[in-house]
């Protein structure tokens, strides 16, 4: 579980409650409740984005909201272990060896990589095999992230409109002065219920999408770098001291003392 973001979300809403309770009491949380103002806010702008999507795709991204609340499985210092066990094994045993080897390994992305070099594909075809794979899955994570853009776009516009509503019927009864003020307020509750959806969920599991894929994408290049590398025959020791310039500072100073500051291979 992605510690992160479920406390995030889970104290964004108890901040909110907070402020509720400071200001008005535990009374005023009633207030703050509207079932017309939930239904617009939220059921129109979930029908927007499904007449923006097809259903498909509408539907992967309510799934979606699962990704936020696991760790993703990208540990960069071990896959950079195995790409340099692999190149160990191309050097001594040669790429056929690999064959084996890639049955045991849990990600298809490099499994498929490895096969393709043990298939003999020309590198350069490779390389063209692998970047068309990326771009599909990168392709695929953008349309979960513009969902959940869409959605957070939608969110404060049907708040208003929402509140437009509530606004009319506000007007229509203006001879009665003692319904103007709740009047004014359920209006604008539509507008909080738009704020809420858009800055509370959609924008946190939009940008927690976006890390998520920036990192997916960097540990596939990483594996591409070293697949591509080990096709060429390039000494381990060199191939190591490539994918580190792929880790963080911190990554770095732990992999120096784990190895003892020498290269593997």
């Amino acid at each position: 579980m992605d510690i992160a973001s479920i406390l995030g979300l889970v104290l964004c809403g108890i901040v909110f409650i907070f402020g509720i309770l400071t200001s008005g009491g535990i009374s005023a949380i009633g207030s703050y409740w509207d079932i017309p103002s939930v239904f617009i806010t939220f059921g129109g702008s979930l029908c927007c984005v499904l007449a923006s999507y097809s259903l498909h795709n509408f539907t992967e991204g309510i799934k979606s909201f699962r990704l936020v609340l696991r760790t993703p499985d990208n540990n960069t210092p071990e896959t950079i272990r195995q790409i340099i066990e692999l190149s160990n094994i191309a050097r001594k045993e040669g790429l056929l060896s690999l064959e084996e080897r890639a049955a045991s390994l849990d990600d298809e992305f490099l499994k498929k990589g490895i096969l393709l070099i043990v298939d003999g594909t020309d590198q350069e075809l490779v390389r063209a095999i692998m970047d068309t794979e990326l771009a599909s899955i990168e392709e695929r994570h953008k349309t979960k992230i513009g969902f959940w853009d869409a959605l957070g776009a939608m969110g404060p516009a049907w708040g208003m409109i929402g509140t437009l509503v509530g606004l009319v019927d506000m007007l229509n009864r203006m001879d009665d002065p003692s319904a103007i003020g709740p009047g004014m307020a359920t209006a604008l509750i539509t507008t909080l219920y738009g704020s809420l959806l858009a800055n509370w969920i959609c924008t946190p599991v939009a940008s927690k999408l976006r890390e998520n894929n920036a990192e997916e994408v960097r540990l596939k290049e990483i594996m591409i770098e070293g697949l591509l590398s080990i096709q060429a025959g390039e000494n381990p020791r060199v191939i190591e001291e490539k994918l580190k310039s792929f880790l963080s500072p911190r990554d770095k100073e732990s992999w120096s003392s784990e190895s003892g500051g020498e290269p593997i291979g």
